[in-house]
């Protein structure tokens, strides 16, 4: 045999044996029983009393008030119904998952001890409805074959499966993942309306008028390349909800799922719609057109208005509010953001100019300009993303991972190595939404997230005002009827201010401190107008601590001098503030364009969560991400211009 022929029977050896590594690669159990022991053993390796915390203690229950009280929640939380979780070894159901939400304590799956300081005062439990039925299918007694190799395959997920059903979803128009032969979809169909059903009882079990608020809700979930994002989360009024769940099978764009829901929702059902990760959606968040490039008719922009109102603008996957570059220089935007931006010619895993939520704000006024109204008013809040079924899990030093056993452990969330990386480390604990409603109650949280009295928080409960008024009066800021005056004469965040010539807008802000966190550091106002065609944006400092004033020049105030003990996360409160107030007045406004504004508070420094993880296990935090941060919360804007 010749040489040639040697080598090529080795070619081929070496591929057979290269092919067959890689698919015992992608078919072996993502996560091993044997890994699972060892993450529980890790486990037991975690020092708890490395640091400090708050220890768990009940909400306290305000009267009803027609000035409003502030109710935080999560509108954003998934449960072993969806199946990115259960393939993750989650199998806590929405009952278990309503429970964590006020108050229960749960141990995570290795072992890990999770629940909150403060119980939340709402939750809405929003599963992928592309999965709906698919465990009543895998207990069906006439189970077909090729359904029950895909049940079997759940249990012990490879690789191989998640890049299967990914790839599925990323089909146009997206493939089931279950056979689809007429019978197997008509039990596909009749499965995932009952499980819907049982979605809507178990909210309303758990719905406890003053108490807490369950809303009936589901996540509609398009996929994009490379795990990027366009989903949107579906909230009902009420209990009277259409009796199927609209999927990403059923409705090929946003446009199809708002057309359906217009159809099936009859009154008393009522719903909005909250997208989230616009930092992950490749651009096509604020862009105009649906996945498939079909463009915004202003039709399309009219039900996009009246059916989303808001914008999930934090949570698990990073900070959505802006991007350095872009029109801006704002350093706060690289608070929890660590996708770069896009390079010419690059479509993914980057930030779009119409990726981030100032953008889109920014878009809607020039929206406004073109069309007569702004599609793009939409308010802000924050929720977790969790597949954990653990709602409002957003505490730094008790957060165990966002997703089963892909963060179980402290050990696993961390880098294996000093400057390296890990499925977590880029992750967050999420953020939280903040409502301010006369009572909690669905009625009136659902009418304060349709006109927009909302807030955004990176998962502390700071508690944050904004008004705005061409009357206000400076000595009225210490007045004991100042909440009444700012509603009687101003109008609060999320409202829209017909613009007055001859006059300059005065906005009152207002936030007090976590108790369970760290003082205040500064109130901030964001500005963003149009101007003969282009759009600006402008932030300045209107409120800081300890004295400090903003400079005439950078409009900023000099940075804190507020310090965290690296040994033991223990914060300085010595300095700081428990309460910021402040009137400002905007000197450079003009009552020919349309602007919004909108107010941003920053706190102290803390540590982050993968620091408290450092401390666990004794070692030095990563040094590719920030060791501390600064929790913030956002108000939803208030706009300005002509009605």
């Amino acid at each position: 045999m010749r040489w040639y022929h040697w080598t090529g029977l080795v070619i081929l050896a070496l591929a057979i044996a290269g092919y067959v590594i890689i698919r015992g690669r992608l078919s072996a159990p993502m996560v091993s029983p044997a890994e699972i022991e060892a993450m529980r053993a890790d486990v037991t390796t975690e020092n708890e009393a490395a640091f400090t915390s708050p220890e768990p203690h009940a909400a306290s229950l305000p009267t009803p008030s027609p000035l409003n009280n502030v109710y935080f929640g999560d509108l954003h939380v998934h449960s072993n119904l969806s199946f990115d979780a259960y393939i993750f070894g989650n199998r806590r159901t929405p009952d278990a998952a309503y429970r964590f939400a006020k108050g229960q304590g749960v141990d995570s799956l290795v072992g890990e001890r999770m629940q909150l300081a403060v119980p939340l005062d709402f939750a809405a439990v929003t599963d992928h409805a592309e999965g709906f039925g698919l465990q009543q299918q895998c207990a069906d007694p006439e189970i077909s074959k090729a359904m029950k190799t895909l049940c079997r395959q759940m249990e012990s997920p490879s690789v191989s499966l998640f890049l299967r059903l990914r790839a599925a979803g990323e089909k146009r128009p997206p493939a089931r993942i279950t056979p689809n032969s007429p019978d197997e979809l008509a039990k596909t169909v009749r499965f995932a309306e009952e499980t819907w059903a049982e979605i809507v009882a178990t909210a309303d079990a758990h719905n406890e008028p003053g108490r807490f608020t369950a809303f009936a809700a589901y996540e509609y979930s398009p996929p994009l390349p490379d795990r990027g994002k366009i989903h949107r989360n579906v909230i009902f009024a009420n209990s009277q909800v259409p009796g199927q769940a609209i999927s990403a099978y059923d409705a090929m764009s946003e446009l199809d799922l708002w057309t359906r829901l217009d159809e099936d929702c009859e009154a008393p059902c009522e719903f909005l719609t909250i997208p989230h990760n616009p930092n992950k959606s490749w651009g096509l968040a604020f862009a105009g057109h649906t996945i498939d490039g079909i463009a915004y008719t202003e039709a399309d922009w009219h039900m996009r208005d009246r059916y989303e109102p808001l914008v999930e603008m934090f949570q698990i996957k990073g900070n959505s509010e802006c991007a350095i570059g872009f029109g801006t220089t704002d350093e706060e935007c690289a608070f929890e953001q660590f996708l770069p931006r896009c390079e010419e010619g690059q479509e993914t895993k980057c930030i779009h100019p119409t990726s981030m939520a100032r953008s889109g704000l920014k878009r809607g006024l020039e929206l406004d300009d073109e069309l007569g109204f702004n599609p793009l008013d939409f308010g802000m809040i924050g929720s977790t993303d969790t597949h954990n079924s653990t709602p409002g899990d957003t505490e730094e030093w008790d957060w165990r991972g966002f997703n089963g056993l892909v963060s179980a452990s402290a050990r696993v969330r961390l880098p294996s190595e000093p400057g390296g990386n890990s499925r977590t480390l880029l992750n967050n604990p999420g953020g939280l939404a903040a409502i301010w409603a006369p009572e909690n109650t669905r009625e009136a949280l659902f009418e304060a997230m349709q006109r927009k009295e909302v807030y955004a928080t990176s998962g502390t409960r700071i508690r944050l005002r904004l008004f705005a008024s061409f009357t206000f009066d400076e000595a009225m800021t210490d007045n004991a009827d100042l909440l009444e005056t700012a509603y009687e004469t101003g109008v609060p965040m999320g409202s829209r201010l017909a613009s007055s010539a001859g006059a300059q807008p005065r906005f009152l802000v207002w936030a007090m401190q976590d108790p369970d966190s760290a003082p205040l550091d500064r109130i901030q106002i964001v500005k963003g107008w149009t101007e003969n065609g282009e759009t600006f944006e402008t932030v300045q400092d209107v409120a800081c601590s300890d004295g400090r004033a903003p400079d005439a020049d950078t409009k900023r105030c000099a940075a804190t001098t507020a310090s965290v003990d690296p040994a033991t996360c223990a914060f300085d409160g010595s300095l700081g503030a428990a309460e910021l107030k402040a009137q400002w007045t905007d000197p450079d406004y003009d009552a020919g364009q349309n602007a919004f504004y909108y107010a941003r508070t920053i706190q102290n420094p803390t540590c982050r969560w993968s620091t408290y993880d450092s401390l666990r296990l004794g070692l030095t935090p990563p040094s590719n991400v920030p060791w501390t941060q600064t929790e913030m919360a956002w108000s939803s804007p208030i706009w300005i211009g002509a009605d």
